[in-house]
Order: structure tokens, then C-alpha cells, then sequence
């Protein structure tokens, strides 16, 4: 019983120890801050980071080198140039998770009319690692589970309908690893929950690449072009007004 008792004293000691760790890396805001930038699936250099945060180069390679040996970024290096991204999914769903619980009680209110343009931007729609959020995503999750598509009465969940419709336009929904089909992520901006996982990287990758939406200015915020706006209206209903 004692053996028994102390080997499950050392492993809530490791894990505590290890939770910790985790907290200490996101507890630093210029860290925290680059997180939040790399959420937008994208992979940025340490330069490109550093101008981001206010930070010195050689202190944002400090904290870079952090993040990478504690599993949060991945590194990549291209001749000269080191680039550095999210783990993986799991990362960003951590990253947003934890945005969206401090995000209501931290708003500041913006100091001129670009960061209020930027921040009416970023709420209307933007990406969320490698899925749509928003009030975009809010308005396809509504859609999707209003046609019948996705159900959210257990948890986030593609109907065999829904799976069709997603090869009907053409979107393969490729399984890898163990992340699911469908999953909620609780949306920081608007109080609730939009599509994730597999299926919800897949119709924001589609829409990227067929111009439904393009990125603007430096952060997150995607806009819905006028293609986006006929196609969104015909394919699931949503009405363009609802996407301004």
C-alpha cells in the first residue's frame, strides 16, 4: 500500500511540476504576446516577432528559445532565415482556451482609429489557428447546424449529411493523428463556440484558396470578398449583412 501510495505521489508531483513549467512559459507577456500573434497558423521570424512585441532582437530569440524547448513552437530554418511556429493544434486550442477566459476582464479600450478599425476587423473575422473565427465562424457554425449539417447538442459533431456536403464541395476531409472531426473552440469575442478541428481547417483553407476570403493588414483578420458573400449566401444561407 505504501509503494503504491508513493508511486502516485510522484506522478502527481511530475505532473504538477510540469504544469508549472507550462504556465511559467505563457506567464511572460512578451511570450504570451508571441503566441498569440503565431495564431494565425503562420510562420513568422524571430525579427518579424520582435518588431511585433516592441522587443529587442536579441530578447525575442531568448524567449523564442524558451518556447521551442518547452514543446509551444516548432522551429524551422530556411538558409539564413529561422522561422518559428505553433507546435500544433493542440497548442493553439491551449493559446485560444486560455484567451478567451481573460479576454472580457483585460479589453482595452483602443488609443486611436486604427487600432478600433483593427479590433472591429479582428471580432467580424478572422483566423483562429487554421479555422474561422469571428463572427464569420459564429455565422458558418450557426449555419452548418442549422441545416442539419453539424450537431452540437453532444459536443461538436459532422451528421453523415454534413460529411457529404463537405465532399460535395469538394473538400476532403483528410483524418491524421488523433484530432478530431469536428470540434468546439470557444470563440474569445463572441462568447461562443465556432467549428474546429479537421473539418473547420479544411473550410477555411478552402475558403482562402478560392478567394471567399482574404487576409487583411498584419494580424489575423480575414474579409469575406463578394464571391465569399454569393457563395456563403447559396451554399449555407448566410445573408451578407450578417457578415458586416
Amino acid at each position: 500500500m505504501t509503494s503504491s501510495r508513493t508511486g502516485r505521489t510522484s506522478s502527481a508531483r511530475a505532473e504538477a511540476a510540469g504544469l508549472a513549467a507550462l504556465a511559467s512559459l505563457v506567464a511572460d507577456e512578451t511570450r504570451a504576446g508571441f503566441l498569440l500573434a503565431l495564431l494565425d497558423g503562420r510562420a513568422w521570424t524571430a525579427g518579424e516577432l520582435a518588431r511585433h512585441a516592441g522587443v529587442a532582437a536579441s530578447t525575442a530569440s531568448e524567449h523564442l528559445g524558451k518556447l521551442v524547448a518547452g514543446g509551444l513552437l516548432a522551429e524551422e530554418r530556411q538558409g539564413r532565415h529561422r522561422y518559428v511556429r505553433l507546435a500544433d493544434a493542440r497548442v493553439a486550442q491551449l493559446v485560444e482556451d486560455l484567451a478567451a477566459q481573460v479576454a472580457p476582464t483585460t479589453a482595452v479600450r483602443p488609443r486611436t482609429l486604427r487600432e478600433a478599425g483593427a479590433g472591429s476587423a479582428m471580432a467580424r473575422g478572422r483566423t483562429c489557428y487554421d479555422h474561422l473565427a469571428g463572427r464569420l465562424g459564429i455565422a458558418v457554425t450557426d449555419a452548418l447546424t442549422g441545416r442539419g449539417l453539424l450537431r452540437q447538442d453532444t459536443g461538436f459533431a459532422l451528421t453523415d449529411e454534413g460529411v457529404r456536403w463537405f465532399d460535395g464541395l469538394g473538400v476532403p476531409l483528410v483524418r491524421t493523428g488523433r484530432r478530431p472531426l469536428a470540434r468546439a473552440c470557444l470563440d474569445w469575442t463572441e462568447r461562443r463556440p465556432h467549428l474546429a478541428g479537421i473539418a473547420g481547417a479544411a473550410l477555411c483553407r478552402h475558403a482562402l484558396d478560392t478567394g471567399w476570403c482574404v487576409r487583411i493588414g498584419s494580424e489575423r483578420a480575414v474579409k469575406v470578398t463578394a464571391e465569399g458573400e454569393r457563395a456563403l449566401a447559396e451554399l449555407l444561407g448566410i445573408q451578407p449583412e450578417t457578415l458586416h
